[in-house]
């Protein structure tokens, strides 16, 4: 009879461990999903300094909150420009927090925006950003305005 007992608590035990680490399980996919679907990139482009606010603004149109410019100068002297037919080596450097979703057609606009504008050529490419400390920094940079609330605490 004793025995009986403790084999039952034995297997209650065992039970309740098994649906804490379903739970456990199911709790950290739904979280590695959420923050998956919300990944933030760097988005870096080279253009012509004369060019900077007019794809400063492009770039802000895909829901870029945070961008930084850094005039820049290209390598060559006068002569190789010349020889290579271009007026200006002054750079700018945009530096954009830009969500994942969002990459795709900020590129494909970049790309057609650098071939369509007269003096509008550019690089551009994007880098992985592995992690952001903070939920207020990270809802700032992912124009997630319910992630600031929650943080907050409903505080505006």
């Amino acid at each position: 009879m004793a025995q009986k007992k403790l084999t039952d608590k034995v297997q209650s035990a065992k039970t309740a461990v098994k649906s804490k680490i379903k739970v456990k399980s199911h709790l950290s996919q739904q979280s590695k999903n959420t923050v998956a679907s919300n990944r933030l990139k760097l988005l870096v482009t080279i253009i012509n300094r004369n060019k900077a606010e007019f794809y400063l603004d492009l770039i802000q149109s895909f829901d870029v909150n945070m961008q930084c410019l850094l005039l820049g100068q290209g390598t060559a002297d006068k002569s190789m420009l010349g020889l290579l037919g271009l007026t200006d080596s002054d750079k700018a450097v945009i530096f954009s927090i830009i969500q994942e979703n969002k990459v795709a057609d900020a590129m494909q606009t970049l790309e057609s925006k650098f071939n369509t504008i007269k003096g509008g050529k550019g690089v551009a490419c994007t880098v992985g950003i592995s992690s952001i400390i903070g939920v207020l920094i990270y809802g700032f940079l992912s124009n997630n305005r319910e992630t600031v609330k929650e943080a907050n605490n409903g505080k505006q």
